[in-house]
C-alpha cells in the first residue's frame, strides 16, 4: 500500500499493524526517519533494534531475509532499522518478500527502510507498494508553517500549552527538522513538568531556558559559508566548529536540511531561471523565512540539477561515514565540507 506525506499520520496506527515492510522515501530525510521512529512507536512490540546499512545489503542481499528471521540474544521480539540510498536495498527486499510468499518468512520481524535518492517511483517502492503487508510512503521537505503545525500537534502530545509564535519560533530554530523540533518540546515538557493529565503554558522565558539556539551553536554560519562556496570563510568557521565543540551530527542534520530545502525550491524553479521571483513568492506565503532569503538566492544559483542531486548523495555517504567513525566524526565532516565548499565556489 501506499500513503502520502498528508495521510501518513492518520493511518500510521493501522499500517503498524497490518504491515511487516516499511519503505519510506523522498528528498525529506528528516521527515523519512521520523515516519520510521513513529511506525516503531507503533509496534505492539518493537524490541531490539537492529541497523543494518543500505550498502551492506547491497553487497549481501540475503542478510536481511537471515537477519528478520533471527531472535535477539535473549530470544526477544526484535525490528530492523535500514538506511539506504536509492534502491540499495531493493535485492534483499525481493528475497525477504519472497520468502515471506513462499512461507518460508512468516515469522519475520518488521523491517523499515529511510531511502535517501529514492522516489516512490523507484524499483524498490514499485516493489513493494502492492503489497497488503508493506507500506511506501514519501516525503517532500515541508515549509515553516506545516512545521510549526506540526510543533503544536506535538506540544499538544506533550500536555504543553504553546501560542503560534512560540511554535513557530522552535520550528525556525529547529532549521524545520521534525526530529529536532521534537527534541525542543520534549525538553520543554520536562522543564515545566507537563503532561497530558497536568497541562501547563509554555513562555518565552521558558524556551530560553532550554532552548537549542541554532544561530548561536554556530550551525547556519558554517552550512551558509560551506553552500555559497565561500572558501575564504571556510578555514575559520572550521576553526570555530572545533573550538566550540559544534556536534557534528547536529551540523550536518542542518546541512541536509538545507539541501533538502534547496531541492524543493529547485523543482519549484524549473526551468524558469528566475529564482529572485521564486523566493519572494515563497516568503510573502510564509515558507521561508525573510532572514534565509539572501543566503537562499546564493546556493539556489548554486546548487540546482545534477550538481544538487551529488551534494544530497555526498551528504548522505558522509552522514554512513559518521554513525560508522563517530570518534573521526570531526576530521570526516571537516573534509566533506571542504570538498562541498569547493565544489560550490566559483570558477576562476
Amino acid at each position: 500500500m501506499k500513503a502520502t506525506q498528508r495521510d501518513f499520520n492518520a493511518g500510521a496506527a493501522k499500517a503498524a499493524r497490518q504491515c511487516r515492510l516499511f519503505f519510506f522515501c523522498g528528498p525529506d530525510e528528516a521527515g523519512a526517519s521520523a515516519a520510521a521512529a513513529k511506525i516503531t512507536a507503533a509496534l505492539e512490540n518493537p524490541g531490539e533494534r537492529v541497523e543494518i546499512g543500505g550498502a551492506e545489503l547491497r553487497r549481501d542481499p540475503v542478510k536481511l531475509s537471515d537477519e528478520a528471521l533471527s531472535t535477539s540474544l535473549f530470544g526477544e521480539a526484535r525490528h530492523i532499522f535500514v538506511r539506504a540510498s536509492g534502491d540499495e536495498a531493493h535485492d534483499a527486499l525481493k528475497n525477504l518478500a519472497e520468502s515471506i510468499d513462499s512461507g518460508e518468512a512468516a515469522g519475520a520481524c518488521p523491517v523499515l527502510v529511510v531511502a535517501t535518492s529514492a522516489s516512490d517511483k523507484s524499483r524498490t517502492a514499485k516493489l513493494l507498494a502492492n503489497r497488503d503487508d508493506a507500506l511506501v510512503a514519501m516525503f517532500y521537505p515541508p515549509d515553516l508553517r506545516a512545521v510549526t503545525a506540526d510543533v503544536r500537534a506535538m506540544a499538544d502530545a506533550a500536555g504543553l500549552r504553546l501560542n503560534g509564535d512560540l511554535a513557530e519560533r522552535i520550528a525556525r530554530s529547529a532549521g524545520l527538522d521534525v526530529r529536532l523540533a521534537q527534541s525542543e518540546v520534549t525538553k520543554l515538557a520536562l522543564y515545566l513538568d507537563a503532561s497530558p493529565q497536568a497541562p501547563r503554558s509554555a513562555d518565552a522565558d521558558a524556551l530560553d531556558a532550554v532552548g537549542a539556539k541554532t544561530e548561536e551553536e554556530g550551525f547556519m554560519t558554517l552550512v551558509n559559508a560551506v553552500l555559497a562556496g565561500d572558501r575564504a570563510k571556510l578555514p575559520g568557521e572550521l576553526k570555530r566548529m572545533h573550538e566550540l565543540g559544534l556536534n557534528p551530527v547536529g551540523l550536518l542534520l542542518a546541512l541536509e536540511r538545507r539541501a533538502a530545502q534547496l531541492a524543493g525550491l529547485a523543482a519549484k524553479l524549473g526551468g524558469s531561471g528566475d529564482v529572485n521571483g521564486l523566493l519572494e513568492a515563497e516568503q510573502k506565503a510564509r515558507r521561508i523565512f525573510w532572514k534565509d532569503r539572501a543566503d537562499l538566492t546564493v546556493q539556489l544559483r548554486n546548487w540546482q540539477g545534477r550538481k544538487l542531486d551529488r551534494l544530497v548523495s555526498r551528504l548522505v555517504n558522509t552522514h554512513r561515514e559518521l554513525m560508522a567513525d563517530n570518534r573521526s566524526a570531526e576530521l570526516l565532516l571537516a573534509q566533506a565540507l571542504a570538498e562541498i565548499t569547493r565544489a560550490a565556489a566559483p570558477r576562476r
